[in-house]
């Protein structure tokens, strides 16, 4: 219950809200870009009380609106139905590349998106995340999921290419409105499968922060 509470103002603001303002909009006319362009008022907000709230930054909500501006330009670049396909598929790949690529910084995406996920932003958290880089175990863990998340979202990228490219474009937009979220789904499922057991081990060498109640 309390890690959906940490991330219910994310999901709501950075998918739910844009996802149903995109199909509002373009339900009544509205063409992509300018659709894709007013969802994105919806993660910046989120982005502006993240940052009034904790001085930082919310790493996910920056993620939201990069892929907003790709699907912009994308949607006023493409007008051929498979196109529009690729399009999409293209977005999903470069989310990919994007994990591939932090595994060249310091650290990777993934240890900020775990960060959000588990602190809920609660400096206290925050701190106790942020020194458990010096544990090799965990910083072994943080490089795998990243790798993992970035292979997976550009297999499956590649893979909607190719299908778009074989298949009837009716059959290709059903695949593409579901595939997706199957791949989020098990991607999901195996983060947490894994996070537990890593967290089993990391706890023991460093047990996280007990919030003190107020007084």
């Amino acid at each position: 219950m309390k890690v959906l509470a940490n991330w219910s103002p994310t999901l709501l603001f950075n998918i739910a809200l844009p996802i149903l303002t995109y199909v509002l909009l373009t339900g009544y006319g509205l063409a992509d870009a300018p659709a894709l362009a007013l969802s994105g008022v919806w993660p910046l907000l989120e982005l502006g009380i993240s940052f009034a709230r904790t001085r930082h930054a919310d790493e996910f909500s920056i993620m939201v609106l990069i892929f907003l501006v790709v699907g912009v330009v994308a949607s006023l670049a493409f007008n051929d139905a498979r196109l529009l396909l690729v399009k999409d598929s293209a977005v999903t790949g470069l989310f990919g590349l994007v994990l591939l690529g932090s595994l060249l910084a310091p650290r990777p995406l993934m240890f900020y998106f775990g960060r959000k996920f588990a602190t809920g932003g609660d400096p206290a958290r925050v701190d106790w995340w942020n020194g458990l880089w010096q544990y090799p175990g965990f910083r072994r863990g943080q490089r795998i999921l990243t790798v993992v998340w970035g292979g997976a979202f550009l297999g499956e990228a590649v893979l909607r290419i190719i299908l778009s490219y074989t298949l009837p474009v009716s059959t290709m937009v059903v695949i593409s409105s579901i595939l997706p979220y199957v791949v989020l789904g098990l991607l999901i499922f195996g983060t947490v499968t894994y996070g537990r057991r890593a967290g089993r081990r990391t706890a023991q060498a460093a047990p996280p922060p007990t919030t003190q109640p107020a007084q």
